[in-house]
């Protein structure tokens, strides 16, 4: 019997979200969160449960910015997804 594999990539290429992650520290980033506020800043820091730190954070909603802060932490369990600005 012939297994199919789900993962084409060799396993030193694998990516994993937390590792996508770390490397993107120091980047700017956009944070959707359940509650469809949107945070966009520099990421300085984010832990295994996925809570991050923005530095020259800018708070916005529905498109409509609200506020701007020196500092952000969200706690990971309001992430709905992190997207890495360099990226897309």
């Amino acid at each position: 019997m012939k297994r199919s594999a789900v993962n084409t990539q060799p396993p030193s290429q694998t990516k994993r979200p937390l590792s996508v992650l770390q490397r993107a520290t120091n980047k700017q980033v956009s944070v959707r969160l359940k509650n469809e506020i949107e945070y966009k800043g520099k990421m300085s820091n984010v832990d295994p449960y996925m809570n991050v730190i923005l530095v020259d954070a800018e708070e916005s909603e529905n498109g409509a910015k609200i506020a701007n802060y020196g500092k952000v932490v969200i706690r990971g369990n309001n992430v709905l997804y992190v997207k890495i600005e360099d990226r897309l």
